[in-house]
């Protein structure tokens, strides 16, 4: 399927790996040309290369921590006048609700509610003067059914679910669709941490941790970036203008919801 996006050009947050480069992936080889950002400088020069190589699309890269004034700054004078938006962040740390204190649900805002938000603010105010535009929030299947020991995370995505609901319908008139991938497990960093987590506390194998986990999802497995990705570009592409303020589940049916 043709996405009709080759050479629109696209502002991926936390794209050096995991679901962020799987979306950044998947927008490269539908010819879109790309502005990618994550922290660790070799790991996004490295995946950045691999997608030019590739792909042969345009990739600027900006190492910077989007969380900082400084670090938003950069990133939004190398997008310029995008016409995508892919916000993404790693999560917070799990652990229990008697964990947390106020700077603990700071961090999480800033990365997983605040910084998307200010992003969305900065960028489709221009994606609605061109009249069209794509923004995808990569948030969490936890703001459909919370998950306990990821509460600062449940907290921050559930703030950045509601401001999409109201901003989504606000905007569309303006050919900008804004709309949220919930990801379930995925077989990225994050994955592997969470599970040894569980191998650590319990005393047993990571492939026994990742077996039991696989246990809880009726698919039998994790989802991998590319999929995930692929879905990324379809909510980009120019089919899906008419899907606004939704939140699609990618968790291979883990959350038990009629709805």
């Amino acid at each position: 399927m043709d996405l009709g996006i080759k050479d629109k050009r696209a502002l991926v947050c936390a794209s050096s790996k995991g679901l962020g480069l799987g979306c950044a992936r998947a927008l490269a080889e539908a010819g879109v040309n790309l502005v990618m950002n994550a922290r660790g400088a070799e790991a996004l020069s490295a995946s950045a290369s691999a997608i030019r190589d590739e792909f042969g699309v345009e990739v600027a890269e900006v190492a910077v921590d989007v969380t900082t004034d400084d670090g938003r700054a950069a990133v939004l004078d190398a997008a310029g006048d995008v016409d995508i938006l892919v916000n993404n962040a790693g999560g917070p740390p799990p652990g229990m609700w008697t964990d947390w204190e106020r700077d603990d649900f700071i961090k999480a805002l800033d990365a997983n509610m605040l910084t998307p938000i200010a992003y969305i603010k900065a960028l489709v105010p221009g994606m609605m003067d061109r009249g069209w535009g794509r923004v995808v929030n990569i948030t969490s299947q936890s703001v459909k059914a919370p998950i306990p020991v990821l509460g600062l995370s449940n907290s921050a995505r559930a703030g950045l679910t509601g401001y999409v609901a109201g901003t989504s319908r606000q905007v569309a008139a303006a050919g900008v669709t804004i709309n949220n991938l919930l990801p379930g497990i995925h077989a990225t960093d994050r994955a592997d941490s969470l599970d040894g987590g569980v191998a650590k506390a319990e005393g047993i194998s990571l492939q026994d941790a990742r077996e039991k986990r696989f246990a809880t999802i009726p698919a039998r497995r994790y989802g991998t970036p590319a999929e995930f990705g692929s879905a990324c570009a379809f909510l980009c592409s120019q089919h899906a203008g008419f899907i606004v303020g939704q939140n699609l589940l990618l968790d291979g049916g883990g959350v038990n919801s009629t709805m």
